[in-house]
């Protein structure tokens, strides 16, 4: 399992546009969550899709985003389980 959700829907044209920005932020292994079919996750994620979550700390960074958006958020990540582990 990655560290990193992308949770989307079926036939989501921004969901579409998440998946071009993380390639182009050159991430480098995420899952895909498809809210679709699981109502708790329809619940939470159902109006904010496309959104990108650090299964770690539970951080989430929601749509819209940009490939420096991206990284500034996977970059945070790693500094909190640098400062974690010291």
């Amino acid at each position: 399992m990655a560290d990193l959700i992308l949770y989307q829907r079926d036939d989501c044209q921004l969901c579409d546009l998440a998946l071009a920005v993380l390639a182009q932020a050159k991430v480098p292994d995420f899952d895909d969550g498809w809210i679709d079919d699981a109502p708790e996750l329809e619940q939470r994620y159902g109006t904010r899709v496309p959104v990108l979550r650090d299964a770690r700390d539970g951080r989430e960074l929601d749509w819209p985003f940009d490939a420096a958006a991206v990284r500034r958020f996977i970059a945070s990540t790693s500094t909190q389980a640098g400062s974690a582990s010291a």
